[in-house]
């Protein structure tokens, strides 16, 4: 029953969840199951797993199994989980924990094109619906496809790539991650020895955009806020500066750190906290992680309690 793959911050996690005894909590990005089966043995905790991925949810099932009623998974964004959770019965719970990002086993799969190390489809969608990786590398115009590159990738070099993928689409459509990552290496200096591949910006670009990421996190951050009970816990790993960015910036609004409008507003007209910040509110891997999980080099955990002040309308 060991998970396949390595669940990042694991024990940081479940110290900042708190999970006890009769607790409702919410995994709003299930994979492997690594973080819901932390908490599920931590406490006598009932668990609704949530991920949009089809294959993670068919492969719950032993684990659906073993922990007798404990867990509930289903097909979903988390972006939803409020409607998720009252429709299996739960109008609150006591905490929510998200991994925002590709999974590890979905990076490890080839044939579901996030990697432009092993070659597969170029699809890269996390629920397999929708417009995928080749529908947008192939019909974006020139500019919105630069666009998307810069905005999601942080590419500098977006629109030498953007130009080079339309001038080689023209002659045969993208299709295989390896010819795109071919054709993206071409328009970069040769990497040095320990650099990222030179493709790296822009799979996380289109990645992002097929599954509007960044549009999902602003999202399911409000539907925690309404879900939570007071002192309830919001825990989210985040592996990129563009999602640990939305996330410090929702903690510091909703915390009252920055209050969310002009400085010269009086203090009275500011809203009421609706999360309180934990001590040390980032959190990264140590030694010993970075040794075992190569992949945690990145993460970083920000964890916050909610407070009794009504949800925010935005």
């Amino acid at each position: 029953m060991e998970a396949p793959h390595i669940p990042v911050l694991l024990d940081e996690v479940v110290e900042a969840l708190q999970p006890a005894d009769g607790d409702v909590i919410i995994d709003g990005t299930f994979g492997a199951g690594g973080y819901s089966r932390a908490i599920l043995d931590a406490a006598s905790t009932h668990v609704i797993g949530i991920d949009r991925d089809p294959d993670a949810v068919a492969g719950a099932a032993d684990m659906v199994a073993r922990y007798d009623g404990r867990l509930q998974v289903v097909r979903g964004v988390f972006s939803q989980m409020v409607e998720i959770a009252e429709d299996l019965g739960h109008e609150s719970v006591d905490g929510v924990v998200l991994d925002i990002g590709v999974s590890s086993m979905q990076l490890d799969q080839a044939e579901r094109g996030f990697s432009f190390q092993n070659d597969g489809p170029l699809d890269m969608r996390m629920g397999q619906d929708g417009d995928s990786a080749a529908d947008l590398v192939n019909t974006l115009p020139e500019e919105e496809l630069a666009d998307v590159i810069f905005r999601y990738g942080e590419e500098r070099a977006s629109r030498r790539i953007a130009k080079a993928i339309v001038k080689r689409r023209a002659e045969m459509p993208f299709t295989r991650t390896l010819d795109l990552a071919d054709c993206v290496s071409k328009c970069l200096p040769p990497r040095r020895f320990g650099e990222k591949h030179p493709a790296t910006r822009t799979f996380q670009g289109l990645r992002i955009a097929v599954n509007d990421e960044l549009g999902e996190i602003g999202r399911a951050m409000e539907e925690a806020e309404k879900i939570l009970k007071p002192g309830g816990r919001l825990a989210i790993v985040t592996f990129h500066s563009l999602e640990d960015r939305m996330v410090k910036k929702f903690f510091a609004e909703r915390s009252g750190r920055t209050g969310g409008g002009s400085r010269h507003l009086p203090q009275a007209d500011l809203p009421e906290p609706t999360f309180r910040m934990e001590s040390g509110d980032k959190r990264t891997a140590g030694k010993a992680e970075l040794e075992a999980n190569p992949r945690a080099r990145s993460a970083r955990l920000r964890a916050a309690t909610r407070t009794g002040a009504p949800a925010r309308s935005r």
